[in-house]
């Protein structure tokens, strides 16, 4: 499955002024990188991967509709699926960018 490209292009509006972004296809989705570091992505398996602090996101996916991302058959701390059904509105959708972005932004810049 291919990344929604309506919804890549709904994440683009509004990291347009994070400072040190970049885009690249990865995880079969595209990929928006602050310093280097994946902060959110248009996943191709639909909706979005948001990278989180591992300490909040038993705590975020406990409290909302989002899952801790399995990769390589593991559940990884620190990664989020956020579904389509819940990213309608612009609402919904900023704040998991935040939270990404957030993250990202507090990691040491990739060179």
């Amino acid at each position: 499955m291919a990344y929604d490209e309506d919804l890549a292009d709904r994440i683009r509006a509004l990291v347009a002024s994070e400072r040190g972004l970049s885009e690249k296809k990865m995880f079969g989705g595209l990929a928006f990188l602050v310093g280097g570091n994946l902060a959110v992505a248009a996943s191709g398996q639909g909706g979005i991967l948001v990278r989180v602090d591992p300490a909040r996101s038993d705590g975020l996916a406990a409290r909302t509709k989002a899952s801790v991302a399995i990769m390589r058959g593991r559940p990884m701390a620190g990664w989020l699926r956020v579904g389509s059904d819940d990213l309608r509105t612009t609402r919904q959708l900023a704040r998991w960018v935040e939270l990404g972005t957030a993250f990202a932004r507090g990691l040491p810049p990739k060179g």
